[in-house]
């Protein structure tokens, strides 16, 4: 039995219509059952959130290998991770593929990846067999970096990083969940290029037809400028910083591991943007260049 969190979400999703599709045994974990997809061959046992232990030693009960997908972004997500890690671990999960990030470190620039670090220390901790995927920066989420007004903005400088669809990530979780080889092993999850924010700006205006620029920002102006947000402290942070990461070299990283799991190449922005025009949409009000 293969359990997958986040199954109502980008790679729970995708991880589990995959196994789906090769009509293996799964179970899906998700907050809302209403919300999971129907897959045939799938069960679904709900848990309100990762920090609900005892929801979380139920759902896993009898699973043997587990997709943990990250959480979403919260002031103390290592907490609500340990939690899930100590109930898979009482419910007798044998290994868990978790999803990192690229340059997680307990000193990472990027402090969200600083969770994924301490994570990844507890699940050593709990004993468990386990597979990192410690993957970039989401390619999909590349053209939302610009505001409709065809600006980015941040504090990355010229620095380069090596983004990754959440499809090549997803390929690359169910990989590592269907061959025990890959325990005990840390990967790097990466696209096929790096790019710098200005290399994307001139990617997204090639192919939209909508001119993009890259303005850098100062690290108090990137706080400055997302303020209005109303997010709270922590979490701004966290989005200023992953530029800094940027800036500083650590997600300037290519790898072959998505060649290595999955036997193709990864996605480049240019691919990606021409197969999901909807993703910049926002830039041309919806029309697509002639």
């Amino acid at each position: 039995m293969i359990g997958v969190t986040g199954a109502s979400g980008g790679i729970g999703g995708r991880v589990a219509r995959h196994l789906a599709e090769r009509e293996l045994e799964q179970r899906l974990i998700v907050r809302d059952a209403s919300r999971a997809p129907s897959l045939p061959g799938a069960e679904v046992a709900e848990a309100p959130d990762y920090g609900d232990g005892e929801a979380m030693r139920r759902a896993l009960a009898g699973v043997a290998t587990l997709l943990l997908v990250s959480a979403g972004e919260h002031p103390d997500r290592v907490s609500l991770h340990r939690s899930a890690v100590d109930a898979a671990a009482a419910a007798g999960v044998e290994r868990v593929v978790y999803t990192s990030f690229v340059g997680a470190a307990a000193d990472a620039t990027f402090t969200f990846a600083r969770d994924h670090f301490h994570t990844e220390e507890h699940i050593r901790a709990a004993g468990l067999g386990h597979t990192f995927l410690r993957d970039s920066m989401y390619l999909d989420y590349v053209p939302f970096f610009a505001s409709a007004e065809g600006v980015i903005r941040g504090p990355a400088g010229d620095g380069r990083f090596g983004a990754v669809t959440r499809d090549d990530v997803a390929e690359c979780a169910v990989a590592a969940l269907l061959d025990p080889q890959h325990e005990g092993r840390t990967y790097e999850v990466t696209g096929r290029e790096s790019y710098t924010l200005a290399d994307a700006a001139a990617i997204l205006t090639r192919v939209s037809g909508r001119e993009v620029v890259y303005v850098e920002e100062t690290l108090d102006e990137a706080r400055a400028s997302r303020a209005p947000s109303g997010a709270p402290e922590w979490e701004i942070e966290g989005w200023v910083t992953s530029y800094a990461a940027i800036a500083d070299g650590t997600l300037d990283v290519v790898t072959d591991t998505v060649v290595r799991l999955t036997g193709r190449e990864p996605k480049t922005l240019p691919e990606f943007l021409q197969a999901n025009p909807d993703s910049w949409a926002h830039l041309t009000g919806g029309a697509t260049p002639s």
